[in-house]
């Protein structure tokens, strides 16, 4: 290149940034949006903000910003909720102007909109209407799904006896439990431990949630334009979820076949129903895109989330034994040694119910929770919110207040009990989130993690491979999901 060619290159690519940076700056202060840190054209405030913790970096433009503030992830700017009072006053006073799906280009891309989680408006509320209702109707928050989750933990505790007190890494053998408890709601089946369908499954679920948490997808849902087109994690998980898809498809095939209106047997049977019902409407939501979505949605929901919090639960355990010594002593006085755990065992047992409860509160499992939008333009404390503006609201800042949540990094049971040892509720637990778009699952969680966890106890007693003192218990990450760190534990019989 001749020199007067590679003066002319750099002058006009000089002058095309800095027409873009004009651009940019002009656009960007004539937003009205809360107050926040200044961006940079095309990754926004990306150099600001730890991706590995997003929301430590986010706690901490708070104390400068306040309560609501905006950061842009990417191009995009989106709002940050920080605080009881305000996740409170949008969440819930203003609960159907921020009860929208946010933008996250990762979902909207593999999702487009379908489903219960990511779909939007009319749609979502069909569905989500449609799902409560016939979760309902199959078990949920009554004595028969109770049941289910009392029958799968003994199918659990099989497999715990088959390590014959052995060291072993806990992550298949509890993802398998509530996995099973989702596909019996869906397809009214459950699956051996050791079938291949069902393992193949299980590997994919757990694969997206580490997928999910890796820094490529992370800088997808800041500049996705720039990774669509290209390899990485993103096409693995792009790849996972059209496998998932697929399953829940095959499923809805053979259900297709024996369907029975008046004898419908699981969730797949009642949406097929519906599609029958509304197959003459061409605005029905009711389609086998939405059902498979659906059903994804449910898995996800329901499976990694459940498993995840009783690993991190049981590694709790095992840097805390005198926690362990005080839940065995309350399932012995309870329960006894032989007896089945029973939800109604709660009542009596307070310390235990105050453990669950911390576990969720400490690993903070969806710090951000999933991306809210502003059905309409809005006024928050003193900032306007325009229509279509995507909100996040910060739930560690809520779940690690340090007024409700005295040394709120401690681990500590003693957060959920009052002086005379009964279980204390508070306002500031919110691992399910809170409002319109709360947790679909979280009665049945709370059931699973309660039940799980006792029954595991009430048979066992957890021992760690190394002195409880050197035991890790900071996340492998935390990004859009807390995991924790890969352990090992001996489960000895009782």
């Amino acid at each position: 290149m001749e020199p007067w060619e590679f003066t002319t290159l750099t002058l006009v690519v000089c002058v095309s940034f800095l027409v873009i940076l004009s651009l940019w700056r002009k656009d960007y202060k004539g937003r009205k949006l809360p107050p926040g840190p200044a961006p940079l054209p095309i990754i926004g405030n990306m150099l600001q903000i730890d991706m590995n913790d997003l929301s430590m970096s986010l706690c901490k433009l708070s104390e400068k910003y306040g309560p609501v503030f905006t950061v842009y992830f990417g191009s995009q700017p989106v709002v940050i909720l920080h605080g009881y009072k305000a996740l409170k006053e949008a969440l819930i006073d203003q609960g159907d102007i921020f009860g929208g799906r946010g933008k996250m280009p990762i979902f909207d891309d593999i999702y487009k909109g379908h489903g219960i989680i990511f779909s939007h408006g009319e749609k979502w509320k069909q569905i989500r209407r449609f799902s409560l209702v016939t979760l309902r109707n199959f078990g949920m928050g009554k004595r028969s799904i109770e049941e289910r989750v009392q029958e799968e933990a003994q199918f659990l505790l099989e497999e715990l006896r088959k390590t014959n007190s052995q060291p072993f890494d806990p992550t298949f053998i509890l993802g398998c439990a509530p996995c099973n408890i989702i596909s019996s709601i869906i397809f009214h089946q459950r699956f051996n431990y050791d079938n291949e369908k069902f393992l193949s499954m299980m590997r994919l679920l757990s694969e997206n949630v580490i997928l999910l948490n890796s820094p490529v997808i992370q800088l997808y849902n800041n500049i996705p334009w720039l990774f669509y087109y290209f390899p990485g994690p993103h096409k693995k998980y792009f790849s996972n979820i059209k496998t998932l898809k697929e399953f829940i498809l095959d499923g809805t095939k053979k259900h297709q076949e024996t369907l029975d209106p008046n004898h419908l047997k699981n969730y797949i049977d009642c949406f097929l129903y519906k599609m029958k019902q509304d197959q003459k409407n061409p605005d029905s939501v009711f389609d086998l895109e939405n059902l498979a979505t659906a059903g994804m949605d449910l898995f996800d929901a329901g499976t990694e989330t459940t498993s995840t919090t009783l690993r991190y639960g049981l590694l709790l355990l095992l840097k805390h034994p005198e926690v362990q010594d005080k839940i065995h002593e309350e399932i012995d006085r309870v329960i006894g040694q032989h007896r089945i755990p029973s939800i109604k065992d709660k009542l009596e047992m307070p310390y235990t119910e105050a453990v669950v409860y911390e576990i969720q509160r400490y690993i903070d499992l969806v710090p951000l929770s999933l991306p809210h939008e502003a059905t309409c333009d809005t006024q928050l404390y003193q900032y306007f919110i325009p229509k279509g503006t995507t909100v996040f609201p910060l739930l560690s800042s809520v779940l690690f207040d340090p007024k409700e949540f005295p040394n709120p990094h401690q681990f500590d049971p003693g957060h959920f009990l009052n002086e005379d040892g009964s279980f204390k509720k508070s306002d500031y637990f919110m691992a399910f989130s809170i409002g319109k778009r709360a947790c679909l699952g979280e009665g049945l969680a709370k059931m699973e993690l309660f039940l799980f966890l006792v029954t595991i106890l009430q048979n066992f007693t957890l021992k760690s491979t190394i002195d409880p003192k050197e035991i890790n218990i900071k996340p492998h990450s935390s990004g859009l999901l807390t995991i924790p760190p890969k352990f090992q534990l001996c489960v000895i019989p009782r």
